[in-house]
């Protein structure tokens, strides 16, 4: 069987030519990997698993008519067909192949005595095209311990593939939503005590003379989520000097940090 058909792979595996089977996140962990950065280790739940979870459970002609019927003018309407079409993935079976898989790839992060705690991560195979932007539209569940919690939460993540605001995005853009697969990288949680998003230049200015470094307390996915305002800096690439600095008060996230 080719990588194109593997149902779970390590990072180590996978590269830039990798996004349609472990998309934009999971081929930039491998390629962080290769490039000596000090990835924390895991492993991916590939495109193609997901498909053949949608095949085994007869799940697309479902997924098609509720999209079909949803009303992409009314908000309750898209709301509705998303719960329907979430708790059709949830409520699928994993087959006993792809379970042995994961189990097989968790076990070699905790042991086999200890479950590892893990980030299980979404990986949309269309993540950041120059027409459009999916980043941030699938869900990351932080802290996963166990096998049927892991289990639980790889279709959790899948199901977020279908989030209303998802749909909507690819119905307006006119994407098939089929043709977008997800991917789960399964990755070692890092207890961090504080944690930020750089951007190599100014993201809102598009300046390319600055970095632009938001920071908070804790885990970096209360950021992402946008629960907390992050502290901001703007930093010069010239001399490294610091042009702006903003510094915001934080609850959530800072307690935990410190203990």
């Amino acid at each position: 069987m080719g990588k194109p058909r593997k149902l779970v792979v390590s990072f180590s595996e996978v590269d830039k030519d990798d996004v349609a089977l472990v998309g934009g996140k999971g081929a930039n962990l491998g390629e962080m990997l290769r490039s000596g950065f000090p990835v924390p280790d895991g492993f991916i739940v590939t495109s193609f698993a997901y498909y053949e979870f949608l095949k085994e459970n007869d799940l697309a002609a479902k997924i098609k008519h509720l999209l079909k019927t949803a009303d992409f003018a009314n908000t309750e309407s898209l709301n509705q067909s998303s719960r329907h079409i979430k708790k059709y993935i949830i409520n699928g079976t994993i087959s006993d192949e792809l379970r042995k898989e994961v189990f097989a790839h968790y076990k070699k992060l905790g042991g086999v005595l200890k479950d590892a705690l893990v980030a299980v991560r979404s990986s949309a195979t269309a993540e950041d095209l120059p027409t459009a932007s999916f980043a941030g539209q699938q869900e990351t569940f932080l802290n996963v311990k166990g096998e049927a919690n892991l289990i639980q939460m790889i279709k959790k993540a899948w199901a977020s593939l279908f989030e209303s605001r998802a749909i909507f995005y690819r119905h307006e853009k006119k994407f098939d939503h089929f043709k977008i697969g997800i991917a789960v990288p399964v990755q070692k949680m890092v207890e961090s005590q504080t944690s930020g998003v750089m951007f190599t230049l100014d993201p809102v200015t598009n300046d390319k003379t600055k970095i632009v470094i938001e920071a908070i307390y804790g885990l970096g996915e209360l950021i992402v989520q946008g629960k907390v305002t992050p502290d901001h800096y703007e930093v010069s690439k010239k001399d490294f000097a610091i042009l702006t600095k903003q510094t915001a008060e934080q609850i959530i996230g800072k307690a935990g940090a410190q203990t």
